[in-house]
């Protein structure tokens, strides 16, 4: 095989994958090193010259001439003299001489080894780019093509032909991908996997949306607004706070727009997720209310130490702030980093309905703290609810259900 072709080649990879000259002429310059030492034992007294640009290869042997009866004739660096003047006539003891070896006398096995070595050391440098590509853009959102539909994974490739691996765990649930199309997400985990590197894209990230407000919205992009805390239900629902450094601009109706233009096709990319964008501010029980949105706090106890918050609401907020399976009391207590109870302002309260606690020594503690974190504190506000309801909303069981439900009618019978 014609050296150029080799080196033609991986000059052609070097150059498309941006390896500079020095680092690409020591590995072709190793390749052909491996290859003497093959044949020859050692490569310490060789020369190897190479010329990516041309293709050109030159490796030169050096020895030094001794006579012919020297007990060092043997040595890889000495040369007997009559095997010298077959190359030159004149040459002396003592002289050196420098012949040239051709590719064509390591035989073909060897340059075949040659060969294969190369092509891995290329596999092994695109992995090695690869990695080094995607370490430092952690967080940064990237669109691929579809290229392959797995049942745990869906293989995306970006502009350069890398294939990343977007997790069934990392997809929205609505999501539904066929080959060729173009996919949003962001990059979740760069790590190497037995010598070749694994990039795990993500959607379900709430570094995700972030990213997807910082496209959407020029006021993000600038710096204006900032975007200080995500949290989400992937595809189902999510709480966004936002605060502006410009006093005139109303960082919520920036990010919303005229009729809601603006987030429309932030909402439409997560499958319809729900979105719920909030003015951040420092005064915790502020952004507590503002968390609960839509619903209407009517007053609040908060326990700093134990990083948890009671919240008293009128009857008819108290679903709006548990919100469809929980999840808009889960999301709010997510982004103030503090646990919610929920409970009817006693104000509101029948005079004759009975608060749960007064039931603590026939129905458990932990029971009553349950039915408290969705908002029941009251005999009558549980009884209000059906059996099926309860357990839905609870992560009580059936039978204790059943109990507690017997236990709060026998007090009004």
């Amino acid at each position: 095989m014609d050296s150029g072709i080799l080196i033609e080649s991986f000059a052609e990879f070097a150059s498309s994958k941006n390896i500079d000259r020095p680092t690409m002429i020591s590995v072709l310059e190793e390749v052909f090193r491996t290859m003497i030492r093959k044949k020859y034992g050692t490569d310490d007294n060789f020369d190897v010259i190479i010329n990516p640009e041309s293709g050109d290869l030159e490796m030169w042997r050096t020895r030094e001439i001794v006579d012919d009866n020297s007990e060092d004739i043997w040595d890889y660096n000495k040369i007997p003299l009559a095997e010298a003047r077959k190359i030159q006539s004149d040459f002396e003891v003592g002289e050196e001489v420098a012949e040239e070896v051709k590719l064509v006398e390591f035989g073909r096995r060897l340059v075949q080894t040659a060969r294969q070595t190369l092509i891995q050391k290329i596999k092994d440098m695109e992995k090695e780019i690869m990695f080094e590509k995607y370490k430092d853009q952690v967080g940064e959102m990237i669109t691929g093509e579809v290229y392959q539909t797995l049942r745990h994974e869906v293989i995306i490739v970006d502009s350069e032909g890398n294939e990343l691996s977007l997790p069934r765990t990392e997809q929205i649930s609505k999501d539904r991908f066929r080959k060729g199309e173009s996919v949003k997400s962001v990059i979740h985990k760069v790590e190497m996997n037995n010598g070749s590197p694994r990039i795990t894209l993500s959607r379900t990230s709430p570094v995700f949306l972030e990213r997807l407000f910082e496209v959407e919205i020029p006021e993000i992009y600038d710096g204006i607004i900032s975007v200080r805390r995500v949290v989400r239900e992937p595809g189902e629902r999510a709480k966004v706070a936002v605060e502006s450094y410009d006093d005139r601009i109303d960082p919520v109706g920036a990010c919303v727009g005229m009729k809601g233009s603006r987030i429309h096709s932030i909402v439409r990319e997560l499958g319809n997720e729900n979105i719920d964008v909030i003015n951040y501010t420092d005064n915790l029980e502020l952004l507590i209310s503002r968390a609960l949105s839509p619903a209407k706090v009517s007053s609040m106890q908060i326990d700093r130490d134990a990083k948890r918050v009671s919240v008293f609401l009128k009857p008819d907020q108290v679903s709006l702030a548990i919100g469809k399976g929980g999840q808009n009391i889960k999301l709010a207590g997510k982004l103030v980093g503090m646990e919610i109870d929920v409970f009817r302002d006693i104000e509101e309260q029948n005079d004759e309905d009975v608060d749960l606690t007064e039931f603590s020594d026939e129905i458990d503690e932990w029971i009553i703290s349950e039915l408290h974190k969705i908002g029941l504190d009251t005999a009558k506000s549980v009884l209000a609810l059906n059996k099926e309801e309860l357990v839905r909303r609870t992560d009580l069981e059936e039978a204790t259900v059943e109990e507690v439900l017997d236990i709060l009618r026998k007090e009004f019978e």
